[in-house]
């Protein structure tokens, strides 16, 4: 049992970067996109999107980062992953523009670091 939960909680470890990049990514292509050339605002900036990947965000760090410290017993790379959270989180509350880019950009390079530290220690 403990093998498996193990193995489940780094496979999200590895899906929390995963997310972390798509969500740079996402960042970064709607800045360009959207600034440079006037195309896909309405799809790129949908409160939704941003709004259901800090829900994954948040779901897969909590299960992911808690099992971690409990495993290896090093709370840094949660502290990080939530202080990632938070500016991630402040990043919906200042609206749109450069200000959200870096805060989002920022969250989830912090949080993606959490990730993969914590497959590290374990």
């Amino acid at each position: 049992m403990r093998d498996a939960l193990l193995s489940i909680r780094g496979r999200l470890d590895r899906f929390g970067v995963l997310l972390s990049g798509l969500c740079m990514l996402h960042c970064l292509a709607g800045l360009l996109l959207v600034a440079g050339l006037g195309l896909g605002g309405q799809f790129l900036f949908a409160p939704v999107i941003h709004r259901v990947g800090l829900a994954l965000a948040i779901a897969v760090g909590a299960v992911t980062l808690v099992i971690g410290v409990v495993r290896h017993g090093d709370p840094r790379p949660m502290q990080t992953g939530v202080a990632g959270l938070a500016l991630m989180a402040i990043a919906l509350m200042v609206g749109h523009g450069l200000a959200e880019a870096l805060l989002t950009i920022a969250g989830v390079a912090l949080l993606a670091w959490a990730h993969w530290r914590n497959l590290k220690l374990s």
